[in-house]
């Protein structure tokens, strides 16, 4: 039995725009109000998910949200025609609107949590979507997200589907972006390493004080249980608050794992020899690689500035491991420094690959961001939604579908706009023909 590590990574959706949504992430913030491009945004994404098929590698599309989203629009008040709707909401909370508005599913490495049928007492693969709570424009995307899921990975006799976590502070979820999976060989069992920023229920735990930590210890046992992973597989470990603070609002901006790599900052964890420890104590006597990145090598702010920690680390069908990064990586010297020198020092990882996100990184994410993963053995990706692997089919189909549906430019302002409402609409009802998705949107029930 054959067994891989896929990436889903998101399809960037036609309302894709720089409203600064996102308190606590600095780019989010610092692009706010800036004219982006959804037609180069989405182009970015598909060829960075091209280019990683092209090496070997299992790669898949997740379709976007429905937006501007209209339901969520209605459900707080705003009524009349579609396009009434969007002019009242503009003029009465334009705010609420860029909320409805966001395209932040494209980073699907919040959309979900995912634990492989190795590491489950049922044999399946369990998903859960991330409920978000903690920022509005996210927290209305999970019963969608859930959607797209079940749409995508369809065989129950191989997927477990939940319902996301309930919507509350005390269970905020953030999804694989605090979820690392550590294994010898990604069909055999692993560590499950579930990385929280606040113990919800212990007023006196550790915690930052300016922005807030999206992930709860309470959560991340919630998930655990749902997908029935055991103790011996699991370690919880929090993220340092301080780093929090200085814009670290995931784990994923401060640390990635693959296979036998944890590839980390120094500042990313409290705890962090007593933890390493337990990891090892429970992965056992294969090699296990801590390859910690110096603070007087690269500063917290180079790390968040070019999302050094937001990269993928694949395994290539040759058994060597490579980083996925983004071009911001390569133009700071101290960050280009470090990658130079870490592929000579020994470690699994031998290689590093630049792509241009750079729509994707000024709202925020990485290329890490833009994925989720699923390690899957051979009958498994054989039982997904085969529409939704890329090719070169595929790859030309949406090409053609971003240039027949997507605006070169979009501002806030254009937000409003009811005929962007229906160009996403079309668009997205193409996709779904293009995907064989069914109807997972609300405008198509």
């Amino acid at each position: 039995m054959k067994h891989f590590e896929a990436n889903f990574d998101g399809l960037v959706g036609p309302t894709h725009n720089y409203a600064g949504l996102s308190f606590g992430n600095v780019a989010s913030l610092n692009n706010a109000a800036a004219t982006s491009s959804p037609k180069d945004a989405a182009k970015q994404g598909i060829k960075k998910a091209k280019a990683l098929a092209d090496l070997g590698l299992v790669q898949g599309m997740l379709a976007p949200q429905e937006r501007p989203d209209l339901h969520t629009l209605r459900r707080i008040g705003f009524t009349g025609s579609d396009a009434a709707v969007l002019n009242k909401a503009a003029k009465e909370a334009p705010a609420l609107l860029r909320a409805c508005c966001s395209a932040s599913s494209m980073w699907t490495a919040n959309a979900a949590t995912v634990s492989p049928s190795a590491d489950t007492h049922d044999g399946k693969l369990h998903f859960t979507p991330a409920n978000l709570v903690d920022k509005l424009h996210r927290s209305i995307e999970p019963v969608t997200t859930g959607n797209i899921l079940q749409a995508t990975f369809n065989d129950s006799r191989y997927f477990k589907h939940h319902q996301h976590l309930p919507e509350h502070a005390s269970f905020g979820d953030e999804g694989a972006a605090n979820h690392t999976r550590l294994c010898s060989e990604y069909g055999h069992a692993g560590i499950e390493l579930f990385v929280y920023g606040q113990e919800a229920t212990n007023p006196s735990a550790p915690k930052p004080q300016k922005f807030p930590a999206r992930q709860t210890l309470e959560a991340s046992q919630a998930i655990a249980r749902l997908h029935q992973l055991d103790d011996d597989g699991t370690v919880y470990m929090q993220q340092n608050p301080d780093v929090i603070d200085q814009g670290v609002f995931h784990n994923d901006v401060i640390a990635v794992g693959n296979q036998n790599v944890l590839f980390y900052h120094e500042q990313a964890f409290l705890n962090t020899q007593a933890k390493f420890e337990e990891i090892k104590q429970k992965f056992g006597e294969s090699p296990l690689h801590f390859v910690e990145v110096p603070t007087a090598k690269v500063a917290i702010q180079d790390a968040v500035r070019t999302y050094l920690f937001n990269t993928q680390v694949v395994t290539l069908p040759s058994g060597e491991m490579a980083i996925i990064a983004p071009t911001n990586c390569q133009k700071n010297p101290a960050v280009h420094a470090y990658l130079s020198e870490l592929v000579t020092l020994g470690t699994p990882i031998k290689q590093v690959h630049y792509f241009d996100v750079k729509q994707s990184m000024q709202n925020g994410g990485g290329p890490a961001c833009l994925r989720l993963r699923v390690a899957m053995n051979q009958n498994e990706v054989a039982a997904v939604n085969q529409n939704t692997l890329m090719n070169d089919a595929l790859f030309t189909r949406l090409n053609l579908w971003v240039d027949n549906n997507y605006r070169d430019r979009l501002s806030v302002a254009d937000l409003a706009d009811p005929q962007l409402l229906m160009e996403s609409r079309t668009a997205l009802d193409e996709l779904t023909q293009i995907m064989k998705l069914g109807s997972v949107y609300q405008f198509q029930k």
